[in-house]
């Protein structure tokens, strides 16, 4: 990291004195070619050379913006693997073993590798549909040995997790050690592609009628625990800007429509592509845009989606009494807190975006500003919040490339004003109270239940008021034992720690 210039690229003012002497230490480190870098390069750069766990961390840490800053997670989200692949042989014998078929069985014609990265690479393939016709599909092929490779990197991450969260008080706020479960989990599922082409399967019914955008069909029967098959996309990626320009497409609109559909996602369905980065996205001849890799998913309850859309509908109308009235009763700001001082903290944040020039209005900056007003008011992290708000950031600056007068808010206000009319409004209070109809008769099913376990309680009070409850020796013994063996692997645990840091230590300075 300090070779590549990463440490001596961020900001130097205010450090203490012996951070400010390690900055300066880590500048004379770095690589000459590197002090020329933006720091985004220099980051991918270090983290590409660190190895494949490692850029699997920082496109996680790209997610989670609340710790690392807004600013560090946008450039983490352009953070590619840059993979050699392996060999072609390798991936046939993976398919082969995986789907139990012959490969000339599976595929009239399985090419060369397109794309590598560090969990999978891509095959352009052609196959014979049922119906006897020929297409070109896209063939994903787990990388041999990669489960042990991550396991290994992520019980080290773990391990530190653990340490800070013990040792540095200011970061239990942010729960490292459940950011870091959250990767473990978010790998596991990203390993297994047949999870992943579920995802796209549930998104391809959710969208079905929605304009302008889709995924890829996924052909199920050349599909498997280590192999995804899915249909060819033929277009081009949306990181080529100049490319999708010259094909004639209205680049403006293509982003309106980029950040609707996410919306769209997100409020009406509650599930949402959350790595959409450029790199993630195609642009069809017809001007469709086509979303891939959804091997990192985002979910949203219903009850968080109408908050969102309730706090998002509040800055546009500049109800922040509103907004401040909705993190209250979501139970995302303590109780002990003041609703009108969280509600002038949030007008400092969005008056400044009302009134002024579409190009100025940054969803990346308001973010920053809401982490510091949430920290302020001791908000605890919210995982499924936090992947939301960074796909947003993330979305926000791919549409900003195609139009650099891109307004966020006047993109998102019909997708969110129609979510709240049908989830806020007549027709919702109509459907909340048939529901809650529902859930009276399901209880007044109960009640016979509910009387018997009454009548048996009733039985029994008077003796417990006169006698109360007993415990006989037998039971008080059991309770000392089992106290003395919860002390005794406590302090076992300890030492076991103890001598795990004097282990590490001494590998990273003599190893």
């Amino acid at each position: 990291m300090a070779r590549e210039g990463v440490f001596s690229a961020l900001p130097a003012e205010g450090l203490p004195p012996m951070a400010a002497l390690a900055h300066k230490a880590a500048g004379l480190l770095a690589r000459r070619s590197a002090k020329k870098a933006a720091r985004k390069d220099r980051l991918s750069a270090a983290l590409n050379r660190l190895g494949p766990s490692y850029v699997k961390l920082g496109q996680f840490l790209a997610t989670r913006p609340d710790i690392v800053g807004t600013q560090i997670a946008v450039e983490l989200s352009h953070l590619q693997d840059k993979v050699p692949p392996y060999p072609r042989e390798v991936a046939i014998e993976t398919i082969e073993v995986t789907l139990g078929r012959r490969i000339d069985d599976l595929f009239i014609e399985f090419g060369e590798v397109v794309g590598a990265a560090s969990i999978a690479q891509v095959h352009k393939a052609r196959v014979r549909t049922r119906d006897g016709e020929e297409r070109f599909v896209a063939v994903k092929v787990i990388r041999p040995g990669v489960r042990q490779r991550f396991l290994r990197e992520l019980e080290a991450f773990a391990f530190i997790a653990k340490v800070l969260e013990t040792v540095v008080r200011s970061t239990r706020r942010l729960r490292p050690v459940a950011v870091v479960q959250t990767l473990a989990q978010s790998t596991r599922i990203e390993m297994d592609l047949r999870l992943e082409a579920a995802a796209s399967s549930e998104m391809a019914d959710n969208i079905k009628d929605d304009p302008g955008f889709r995924v890829p069909g996924i052909d199920w029967e050349r599909t498997g625990r280590d192999v995804l098959t899915m249909e060819w996309v033929d277009g081009i990626k949306m990181n080529n800007v100049e490319a999708v320009r010259a094909a004639g497409h209205d680049l403006p609109q293509l982003g309106v429509n980029l950040i609707q559909s996410f919306l769209r996602h997100s409020m009406r369905d509650g599930f949402f592509h959350a790595d959409m980065h450029p790199g993630n996205l195609f642009v069809a001849p017809d001007g469709t845009i086509v979303a891939v890799d959804l091997g990192i998913v985002g979910r949203l309850a219903a009850d968080s989606r109408r908050f969102l859309a309730e706090i998002l509908y509040g800055f546009i109308r500049r109800d922040y009494r509103r907004v401040a009235e909705v993190h209250f009763e979501a139970g995302y700001v303590p109780r002990n807190q003041d609703v009108l001082s969280f509600a002038q903290a949030l007008r400092a944040i969005g008056e400044p975006i009302h009134g002024q020039p579409a190009e100025t209005i940054s969803m990346a900056h308001l973010l920053t500003l809401l982490f510091e007003v949430t920290e302020l008011f001791d908000m605890h992290t919210r995982p499924e919040l936090v992947l939301l708000q960074k796909t947003m950031v993330v979305v926000e600056g791919v549409a900003r490339s195609y139009d650099p007068r891109f307004n966020m808010w006047e993109a998102a206000e019909p997708v969110v004003s129609d979510y709240i009319l049908s989830e806020i409004g007549p027709a919702a209070k109509l459907r909340d109270a048939r529901e809650g109809l529902e859930a009276l008769g399901r209880i007044a099913k109960r009640l016979p239940d509910f009387a018997t376990g009454l009548e048996v309680f009733a039985k029994n009070m008077p003796d417990l008021i006169e006698n109360g409850i007993h415990i006989n020796d037998d039971d008080l013994m059991e309770l000392a034992k089992e106290s003395r063996t919860g002390l005794i692997i406590s302090h076992i645990a300890q030492i076991a720690s103890a001598i795990a840091l004097v282990v590490i230590a001494w590998q990273l300075t003599f190893g």
